[in-house]
């Protein structure tokens, strides 16, 4: 049980970062790259909780197709989460958050929330923390807590709030009002005034209050947060909520469920190098950045180029004689735009996926519970991958329809199950997967075991897979075909 003194941190890892195409997508979403320093931009929100009192283990909200992903990078930096809600579909802050606080409250006590963005970047971890701690009292005093960037320019990408001047006796401003993106004369009036922050999307509020607020404002969207629980199922570390109670409720920001309606609101100034990562200029401009203003990622190599960004992920990237340019190369898909452009990428987007464009969503490479894949090229009835299988993991006994498949171990040993037969097999190595062959690929040893896989037949398509058995719980009552994992 959470005493009225613990702090529990709930991460919410919704979006998808169409902003940073080429390398945010659907299927892996910038919250999960390693974009500034060695740590994801996931890890990193929890990694700078370190030293708040009272800080509890947290919850994270991620979408279910995520879950895996999420819980690995958890485990990689030693963080347990108290539970990883699983969202079958998106429907913004404001059921994520209502969720989160029922869940808080059914465990029993009455603790404050602390909801963090799992894709914002803050450079000023002390900054952070005490701004935090500031908000702790106004949250306890009952307050409604937001955080409000310190603007450090007239920013018309963000919405802004409006304060009172004078803290009230929590230390905090009292809210005024919250206002929409504005243009640039509105944006340079906000910024002269003074009393204007930006809008961070981070809060902090005693559950129990900000349930009273969501059940006053939106009783409709409390409901749907509560079926979603009551009907979720467990799914070994996760708790799936329910879909159909997530598809009824409308897409809407706790801003504007509560906050802009609120006579609780709070906002507490915050001065810690906070970026939301929101585009490759806002990247170029937090990285480290060498004598001619370049920032580069990779294997690259820049002459006489200035003021760039460039990114490699696979190949070699040469920029010579460029300018102000970000240049972002991944496996499938290369961008070249101007740095000022960076807010236009996504619109790029929405033509890729009004086109069908895999790349749109998609890479080449894609991670599952047990490891990952990478298609490297397909023709007309064939297709070449490879799979790499953690160390002690294992794939589901499964089935294929239309392909037969051919794998050569190139590294570490694989325990091949065929029709009942399990063999082992070395680097070298091949094995001979027939059309119709009850299947499964494990590995025993304590290296990673990689694969080349040659697919053959009259269809490739992933959701060719009956699954008979799997440690993942990837399998239905009637073993039919899984396509979502």
């Amino acid at each position: 049980m959470a005493s009225p003194a613990d702090v529990i941190p709930v991460v919410l890892c919704g979006g998808s970062g169409t902003r940073l195409w080429p390398l945010s997508r659907t299927s892996y979403p910038k919250q999960y790259w390693p974009l500034v320093d060695g740590h994801t931009l996931l890890q990193n929100t929890l990694l700078r909780l370190g030293g708040l009192p009272g800080v509890q283990a947290p919850v994270v909200v991620c979408s279910e197709h995520h879950r895996f992903l999420a819980a690995e990078q958890l485990r990689q930096i030693q963080v347990a989460p108290a539970a990883l809600l699983l969202e079958p579909v998106g429907r913004n802050t404001a059921l994520a958050v209502a969720v989160a606080t029922l869940h808080a409250m059914d465990r029993g006590g009455d603790p404050l929330l602390l909801v963090l963005a799992a894709d914002h970047n803050i450079t000023d971890t002390v900054a952070f923390r005490r701004a935090v701690g500031k908000g702790m009292v106004a949250a306890r005093a009952g307050r409604l807590v937001t955080f409000g960037i310190v603007p450090t320019k007239p920013e018309t990408g963000y919405g802004y709030i409006e304060a009172e001047a004078t803290a009230d006796s929590t230390g905090a401003l009292p809210i005024r009002r919250f206002v929409e993106k504005p243009d640039g004369a509105t944006a340079e009036q906000f910024l002269a005034s003074g009393n204007f922050t930006w809008n961070s999307g981070l809060f902090l509020f005693r559950a129990s209050r900000m349930l009273a607020e969501l059940t006053r404002f939106n009783p409709e969207l409390v409901q749907a947060a509560r079926d979603a629980l009551d009907q979720g199922e467990a799914d070994l570390d996760f708790l799936r909520l329910a879909r159909d109670p997530f598809e009824r409720c409308p897409s809407v920001a706790i801003d504007v469920a509560v906050m802009e309606k609120t006579s609780l609101g709070s906002v507490v100034p915050l001065e810690a190098g906070w970026s939301d990562v929101g585009s490759w200029d806002a990247l170029w401009d937090l990285g480290s950045r060498d004598g001619n203003g370049n920032v580069l990622r990779g294997r690259v190599l820049a002459e006489d180029a200035r003021n760039c960004y460039v990114r490699s992920e696979h190949r070699l990237v040469v920029g010579l004689g460029i300018e102000d340019l970000v240049v972002v190369e991944t496996s499938d898909a290369v961008l070249v735009a101007r740095r000022d452009r960076g807010q236009q990428v996504k619109h790029v987007v929405l033509r890729l996926k009004a086109d069908g464009a895999n790349e749109a969503t998609s890479h080449r490479r894609i991670y599952r519970p047990w490891g990952y894949y990478d298609a490297i090229v397909e023709g007309r009835r064939w297709q070449v991958k490879t799979i790499r299988v953690n160390p002690g993991a294992s794939l589901s006994l499964q089935m294929h329809h239309h392909r037969s498949e051919h794998w050569v171990v190139v590294q570490g040993t694989a325990e091949v199950e065929r029709d009942g037969a399990v063999a082992l097999f070395s680097e070298n190595q091949s094995v001979y997967i027939p059309l119709g062959c009850r299947h499964r690929l494990s590995n025993p040893g304590r290296i990673e075991l990689q694969l080349i896989e040659v697919q053959s037949g009259t269809y490739l398509g992933e959701d060719d897979i009956v699954r008979f058995a799997d440690a993942y719980g990837r399998v239905s009552a009637e073993a039919a075909p899984q396509t979502s994992d």
